[in-house]
């Protein structure tokens, strides 16, 4: 699938608007820039980017309440998904957090938020941060069992999360629950047929 069969998914069916869509253009040319210097994505995947994680990233916007208060991205790496839902948040009051331990990719972050005028936050490793979003979400972060974990024992509130999988979601789920039973829905993704979306509930 490429770019311009994206932009019209992203258009048709997740009501991405024309400046939305502008800014991921800058964002993805900022991204493959600097993709040069540092490995900020794997390079196998830069023919696809527009796939792989653009629309992988924005298809989380339909189950986005982008009335809450805060959302938080856990290992963002390049901004995805994170900053591909801040590009497409329209509530000024709405915060988008992106959680990354590597300074490199936080220098890489900031300077994508001050060019594309964006009003995400970059925090560095979670587990020395404070985590109080009502929306956590990750894409290539930890294992589940652990991303659970990060999620139950540092954030501080009643939340959503939201994690983009591959073909193993089934899979990492039943290891993870081997001993504790959470509730969760599993969403098909957008991107790929054996990919999958965990969406669960946290209760503190």
């Amino acid at each position: 699938m490429q770019q311009f069969e994206v932009i019209k998914i992203l258009k048709k069916n997740l009501n991405f608007n024309d400046n939305s869509i502008q800014k991921l253009k800058d964002f993805i040319n900022l991204v493959l820039k600097e993709n040069k210097n540092h490995n900020l994505i794997a390079k196998s995947t830069e023919n696809h980017i527009w796939l792989r994680h653009v629309l992988d990233s924005a298809q989380l916007v339909k189950f986005i309440d982008f009335n809450s208060k805060s959302l938080a991205d856990l290992g963002t790496g390049a901004g995805f998904p994170g900053l591909v839902l801040e590009i497409y948040n329209k509530n000024r009051d709405f915060h988008v957090k992106l959680y990354e331990k590597s300074p490199v990719k936080r220098i890489f972050l900031k300077g994508v938020i001050k060019e594309l005028d964006l009003k995400a936050e970059v925090l560095g490793d979670v587990r020395e941060e404070m985590l109080d979003s009502d929306i956590i979400v990750c894409r290539a972060f930890k294992k589940l069992g652990q991303v659970i974990q990060v999620s139950r024992e540092i954030a501080k509130n009643p939340h959503k999360l939201m994690i983009l999988k591959g073909q193993n979601a089934q899979e990492e789920i039943k290891n993870s629950f081997k001993t504790n039973k959470y509730p969760y829905k599993l969403e098909d993704s957008m991107t790929s047929k054996d990919s999958k979306i965990i969406l669960m509930e946290i209760n503190k």
